[in-house]
Parts: structure tokens; sequence; C-alpha cells
């Protein structure tokens, strides 16, 4: 066999490839290699550090030591060993050996955000429009509740909801923690003394978790931040949870639990459930009713995203004793209901929802920050005598009830009384009811009760969700039955409070007809078409005004203005017998059969000025309407073209064109008005009028001043007022 010898500059070639490959590993490690630069993980950050045992042994029993010491994108709001100390004594713990693992968990967890915010960056609120400075307060957290005990009765097992009113898919509804940074604080106009009303044992720092002040910020780690802080925090309680805890909320509880709670069966969950647990039980989501403006066991704020961030629920919770009186005493609001179940729901949800607030309550904004009513509270902190900042919101608790506007308004005494259920129907149908709840406008209202409106005729017919108009047998239903009733309805709706409606006066009503009142009874036009009349028989005070218990009901006229004109001139032919002598034979102004002023609209407002028989004999002296110079005799019947007109432009010169005006005490500065007069070239005419303490002030085109005659005057028609005047206007 022949020996093969190793060329001579294999050595050198094997010294190169070595060379080589150990100048690869270089820049592979220096590319891809762990920076000498990069601080450690959190789990080593802390036990470098020495004063953190105590927390480490709880991650451990935790299970989150590898989570802690791999990778990762966490903020840590770690607490040291003096906080320890501190839970273990108040705890009646020797160590944290002794502390079961689902507190180990809870701990940690709690204390472990999402992402990695530094000191300046916790302020900020990320969305999906960017990031927004100083409106942040809290931050997500890994810890969530899972499944917990249910109310029995077949639902043993049960999750919060995460959403209003519903659950959301994929989403753990995970508990937030809140922390108060003088860039929040400052930005958002609160004080040092907002964060020590609930925290009154702790200092305010400018960077506080809690109840805890941040020792170190920002310890940076390979896997985020580290904020060393010096109390352990507890995971925060829930509103719902926090209500049900407290046995002096149980009758709010109660109500909320008997009507306004729901089960629904959750697969997804159940399921989780079974592969965690072993357990064969099935696991239902626990909701609230989707009208409450929030649900109080749901940890996000609108949006399983980033809103709960910046903003969170406030509930406000009166005291059992003070909710009892407020719902069940003599003037409670189920006075005349007796209970919830014979109530409209509406009645219940208005009252939980003027205690739910959708945004945060801090103390110093108390009494500026409206409620999901959009109202503001109705007592001060000094009744607040429990004040909570818990993981999806702030609880109050109360010795009084919030007062809702729909309880404390002239609108309440038509809600809380089933005597009234067509009355309120048609203010909610008509868009009333949310003028009349405003406590800053003053009302009067004259109540309609069921029985007097359907003996008028009216009803609501459910089947067919329609109102109805009966008369000799014949039912009619739709818009027409309908509007007439809403017009009924705000005939007896005076937007002022009417404190003395003795001797005699005018009003004007919401739809701007006009009632009178006289030796305490109401009128409306109809009602003196009738010769009937309301009477008031009780009277209730609310925080905008009187509301008057009547028997009766205010009634429009359907007649024309020409018919009480004619009626006027039959009982008082002095003063409107001329006029309408001059109207009845102008056929170019006025329809005899149909008594309709032509030019007039049906439904329209209007306001017509009568001159006194003496005033038009002047007028007619003075060449102003056809008739006899000499003598002042009016001719009612001319013939000559000139004379009509003059008779047919004097008529529409005394009538305001679409406007009611009253003769009554209240002033008002002078304004021009439209008449139903126009000029030869078309061009509208205006009378000036002023109101005085007496009477109305008409200036015409001529600068003559006219008066009203106050006892002859604020005649009632179908929406439109009949005056007496002393002289003629002159266009």
């Amino acid at each position: 066999m022949m020996n093969k010898q190793i060329p001579t500059w294999w050595p050198i070639l094997l010294l190169i490839v070595l060379f080589c490959n150990a100048c690869k590993k270089k820049e592979w490690d220096e590319f891809y290699g762990r920076p000498e630069w990069l601080a450690d993980p959190m789990y080593q950050q802390l036990a470098s550090r020495g004063n953190f045992t105590s927390f480490l042994k709880l991650v451990d029993k935790a299970g989150y030591k590898d989570v802690l010491s791999k990778a990762g994108y966490w903020t840590l709001f770690a607490p040291n060993d003096q906080a320890f100390a501190k839970f273990l004594e108040n705890h009646d713990l020797q160590n944290v050996e002794q502390m079961s693992d689902s507190m180990a968990v809870a701990i940690v967890k709690y204390a472990l955000v999402y992402n990695a915010y530094r000191k300046d960056q916790l302020s900020s609120a990320q969305a999906s429009g960017g990031s927004f400075p100083n409106t942040a307060y809290k931050r997500k957290t890994a810890y969530y509740d899972f499944v917990k005990v249910g109310p029995g009765e077949g639902i043993n097992k049960i999750i919060d909801a995460n959403a209003n009113g519903s659950f959301v898919s994929g989403d753990n509804n995970n508990k937030y923690i809140p922390y108060f940074l003088s860039g929040y604080m400052n930005a958002q106009g609160l004080q040092a003394s907002d964060y020590t009303y609930f925290y009154p044992e702790s200092e305010y720092t400018g960077f506080n978790v809690v109840n805890a002040q941040v020792i170190t910020a920002d310890i940076q780690a390979e896997n985020g931040i580290i904020h060393e802080i010096d109390r352990v925090i507890w995971p925060l309680s829930s509103i719902d949870r926090y209500l049900a805890s407290k046995p002096q909320y149980s009758y709010f509880k109660s109500l909320l639990d008997q009507f306004l709670v729901s089960y629904q069966a959750n697969a997804e969950i159940t399921e989780r459930y079974h592969a965690v647990s072993g357990s064969a039980d099935s696991v239902y989501t626990k909701l609230y009713d989707a009208a409450l403006a929030f649900s109080p066991n749901n940890e996000n704020h609108v949006d399983n995203r980033t809103a709960a961030q910046s903003e969170s629920w406030t509930l406000m919770v009166p005291e059992n004793d003070a909710l009892k009186t407020y719902i069940e005493g003599p003037d409670g609001i189920l006075a005349k209901f007796g209970t919830f179940e014979k109530a409209p729901l509406s009645v219940l949800i208005d009252l939980i929802n003027a205690h739910m607030w959708g945004t945060a309550v801090w103390p110093s904004k108390f009494k500026t920050t409206y409620n999901a009513q959009n109202e503001v509270v109705t007592f001060d902190l000094s009744n607040v005598t429990d004040h909570q900042i818990l993981s999806n919101g702030m609880f109050y608790g109360l010795n009084k009830v919030q007062d809702a506007n729909v309880f404390r308004t002239v609108y309440s005494k038509v809600y809380l009384d089933p005597a009234y259920l067509l009355m309120n129907r048609a203010m909610e149908g008509a868009g009333i009811k949310f003028s009349l709840i405003n406590p800053l406008l003053k009302y009067t209202v004259l109540l309609m009760s069921d029985e007097e409106v359907r003996q008028d005729g009216y009803s609501y017919n459910t089947t067919i969700n329609a109102w109805t108009y009966t008369v000799n047998g014949v039912t009619q239903s739709g818009t027409v039955p309908q509007n007439n009733f809403y017009r009924k309805l705000q005939l007896s709706i005076i937007p002022e409070a009417l404190t003395d409606f003795t001797g005699e006066g005018i009003l004007q009503t919401l739809n701007e007809e006009f009632i009178k009142y006289r030796n305490g009874q109401f009128y409306a036009a109809g009602n003196e078409d009738q010769g009937t009349a309301v009477t008031v028989e009780s009277i209730k005070n609310t925080v905008n005004g009187p509301v008057y218990y009547t028997k009766g009901i205010l009634a429009f006229s359907e007649n024309q203005i020409g018919f009480h004109l004619e009626k006027l001139a039959q009982q008082d032919p002095d003063n409107f017998g001329h006029f309408f002598n001059y109207l009845k034979n102008s056929t170019a102004r006025y329809d005899a059969v149909t008594q309709q002023i032509n030019g007039t609209v049906v439904g329209a407002a209007y306001t017509i000025f009568v001159p006194t028989n003496a005033a038009i004999e002047q007028a007619v002296r003075d060449g102003l309407l056809p008739g006899d110079v000499q003598t002042g005799i009016p001719n009612f019947t001319p013939s000559e073209p000139g004379d009509i007109d003059q008779v047919s432009n004097f008529i529409y010169y005394h009538i305001l064109d679409k406007k009611t005006i009253a003769a009554d005490k209240k002033t008002d500065d002078a304004l021009a008005y439209n008449t139903l007069y126009k000029d030869a070239e078309g061009n509208p005419t205006y009378l000036y009028i002023t109101k005085q303490l007496q009477d109305l002030q008409i200036r015409d085109a001529q600068g003559n001043i006219t008066h009203t005659l106050l006892a002859k005057s604020n005649n009632l028609s179908n929406r439109a007022l009949i005056h007496v005047v002393n002289r003629v206007l002159h266009y």
C-alpha cells in the first residue's frame, strides 16, 4: 500500500477556515447576540436590587417567574419589601409563604400592566387616532375575574358582562389599575384633594398608584419598565362586586337583581370552564338591562379597546332608609302605583340611571358633572357617606337620593300616576317631555285624567299603535285624532309658573294659543263655544311650577274667526257691530257660508283689531271708509270699486298675519308685525305694537296711535284673539 503524504499547504488552509469562522461568529454575535448594555429581565432586575424578596416569592408562588424572566413588553408596579411588611401585618400573616396561591396570582397579575410605559408615557391615552397626552389615569392589567358562584336556582356559575348589556367573545374583562400623575391631574383641572379624598391615609406625590407612592420610577428591564411602589395593591373590586358586599345598599341592589339583571347561557365560557375545572356546570353571563347607562360589572368603558384608560363609570347609591322613603313614602315615586311591578319599567330605569354617570365624577367637579340623564347632582358632598375608586369606576354611597328631573318637575305628576297614562303618552309622543323635565323652565300644567280623556272621545289603541277619536259611535284613528289631542294637551300646558289664578286674566299656552281664567276656572275658545269650564280641585307644587288637578278638559274651537265675530256683534253691537257688518258684506274678504275670512289659513294664528262703532263712524267722516261723511253712518254695501277696495283693505289691515298677541300685563318692546293687507305693488304692510300694562299700543303706517280697550279685548277664537281698538288704523 502506498502512503499518501498530506500536502504542506493543508494546515495553512485549515487555519484560514478557522479564522474566517471565528470572524463570522463574532459578526453574528455582534448583530444578533444579546447586547452587553441591555438590562436584565424584570425578575432578575428585582432580584439584583435586593429589596423585592417578598414580591419575588409571590411571583414564584403565582407561577410568573418564567413570564418575568423572558422577553416581553410589560409595565410592573412592584411592591418593595417594606410594602409587604405592612401588608403582612395588616393581614395578620407572618410571611408570604402563608399566602394562598390565589392571593399570589391576584397580586402579581394586578401589578402587571400590558405594554411598557415610562412615567412620562402613562398619562397619555393610546387610541386608534394616536397618543393623547395627559388624558389617561388607568391601564389594563393581566388580572381578570373568571367564573364565579352564581345566585343558584340552576344558575350556579356566572361570568360578568364585558360590554354594556352584552358579552363580547374573546375579551376577558381585564381589570384596570388607576394611577395619578401630576401631568394628568393638572391637565384635567384636578387638585391633590381629589386624590386624598379617596385615599385620606396617603400623601399625593404626583405619581401614585391606587393608595401607593412610587418610590423609584422607570427601572429599565429587558422586557419592560418597573415602577417601585410602597404598598401591596390588591385587585380592586368592580362596582358590581362592591355594591353586593355592602348591606347598607341592599335595597338598591335588590331592585337591580329583581328587575334589571338577567342570566344568559354562555357556551364559549362554559367550554373553557369545563377544560380548566373539570366541572360540568354551565356558565351564564350576568347581564344588566341594556337600557341602563352602563353595566356595573363591565370592566371596559364604552368599548373593549382603550376607552377605559381615560374614563370610568360612576355609580352613586343611596343607603337603604333614604331610598325606601323616596320610593315608598307618602310622597314617594310609587305612591300612586304601589309597586314597581305595577309601574312602567321606565320608572325604575329612570331611578337607577339618575344615579349613574358615564364619566368619572371627581370631588372638585361634583356639582358640574352631568349624569346619564344629563342632570347635575341634587345633593352635596356632605351627603356622601362612602367614596371609593374601583376597578371600573367610582362609587359614592349617599344618605340622600339623587332626585331625577322626571320625579321632581311638573312632568312627574303625570308620569308617576296611573290615572294619567294617556296624557303621559301624548307628552312623549308630542316631544314635549324633555322641555317639561327641565327644572330651569317654568310651567303650569292642567291635568287631564284618562277617565276624562276617554269621556271626551279620545283614546289610544295599542293594537294598531294609533290615537283614536270616537263620537256618536263612530271611531276615527290616525293623524287627525292624534294632532287634535296633542293640541288639547298643549292647551293644558302654560310656559310660566301660575301661582295665582284668582280674578281674571289671559295666558299663552305651549302651542302659542291662548286660554283665559276667571274666578278659579279656566276656559279655552272651545269651552266658551260649549259653555263649559275647567275647575281646579287641588294643586301640587314642583321645582318648576304648579300642577293643577282639575275637573273638565280645555277644548279648542273648530269654528272660524267669522263665527266668533258674529257672536260678539250680537252680544255687543256697539263695539263689534259696524266691523262685522263691513266684513259680512265684503264678498272679496269673507265667505258667509264657511264663516272664514278669505286669505286666512285654517290652523294659523291671527290677531284681529276691531274698531268700535264710534271709531268707524269717525273714519267714515274722515273719508277712510264708505258712508255719509256728514253723519258718519257707514255704507256696508258699497257698489263703487274704490269704496269696495277701501273696505277690503280696511279689513285686512286690521288683521295680523300668522301672529297672536294678547292684551295683557306683560311688557314688551315695540315690534313690527305683518298684516294681511299688501299695497298696490304687493309689498307687505305693518303695524307697530307695544305691550303696555293695561293694553296694546298700536301705531299704524301713518304714525297714528291706537289703544285696545282691555275690558272688551282678549276674545278667544280658533288660534286667534279679537281685540277692540279706539280708532281705525290707517295704512
